[in-house]
């Protein structure tokens, strides 16, 4: 496990060379939140982060629930039953394994890996624009029908799941890098992924983190450069606001290196 830092947030990062699975700490003043929970075997460097902050841990939140999310879920709720688990109202369904569609919902099939055998259910339920401590819920469907990003109100960080992948450059999901195809091959639906990840731009965020690969600061040209390219995959008239911000934050790099 890696551990990296940038403020009131830590990456753990489980085999970050090989197949990079993320989850996260973000430090309150009344203890600390996990968001997602990687794998089955990450529970005891997840605890081990935990203790070295010198906080309890008081909330674990997932950001969607495929199997490399909730890895440790369950070990870690048998740890601490009292500790609540919070889920999107969508996304709580796939806890049970239920992968219908809502009316209105494109009709792809839900993919990834949908966890069979978990035992752990949500304890709390949100939506978008829910607060939970300092982090804001910002619905971002599109990997599965309830993902969610949570931006932090405090630093402008946003933790986005695998609504945007930064492993092998970064990509909107369910666009492929081949260098590592995983997150597009278990998106549920390409545009509706884009239309987030479209809002999540416009938030403007200090910082992205994401659940495979590094964390970008300032990830504001990055982000549009990934927004382009999945237009393009996708036969899409290239977003105004996209191209526009993209274009001005590479006259702002062009300019600092010319100074």
């Amino acid at each position: 496990m890696k551990i990296t830092k940038y403020g009131q947030l830590q990456q753990l990062s489980f085999m970050p060379r090989l197949f990079p699975v993320n989850c996260y700490l973000i430090e309150e003043e009344d203890g600390v939140t996990l968001i997602d929970a990687a794998l089955p075997y990450s529970a005891k460097g997840i605890l081990q982060a935990v203790q070295e902050t010198g906080k309890p841990l008081t909330r674990i939140v997932l950001t969607h629930v495929h199997d490399d999310h909730v890895g440790a879920l369950d070990a870690l709720k048998a740890r601490f039953p009292e500790i609540p688990v919070y889920v999107s109202a969508r996304d709580a369904r796939l806890m049970d394994g239920d992968v219908s569609l809502d009316p209105g919902e494109p009709s792809s099939p839900i993919r990834g890996g949908v966890p069979k055998k978990l035992v752990t259910r949500a304890d709390v339920t949100f939506m978008d624009g829910d607060r939970i401590g300092s982090l804001q819920a910002v619905a971002a469907p599109g990997h599965t029908p309830g993902t969610f990003a949570l931006l932090d109100t405090r630093s402008g960080a946003l933790i986005a799941g695998d609504a945007f992948q930064t492993r092998a450059g970064i990509a909107v999901s369910g666009t492929v890098r081949p260098l590592f195809p995983f997150p597009a091959l278990a998106t549920w639906h390409k545009e509706t992924a884009l239309t987030s990840a479209r809002k999540l731009a416009s938030l403007n965020p200090s910082l992205l983190a994401v659940g495979h690969g590094p964390v970008l600061e300032q990830p504001a040209a990055a982000i549009a450069k990934a927004i382009a390219a999945a237009e393009r995959a996708l036969g899409m008239a290239p977003s105004a606001t996209a191209a526009a911000d993209f274009g001005r934050k590479e006259d702002e790099h062009v300019a600092k290196n010319r100074d």
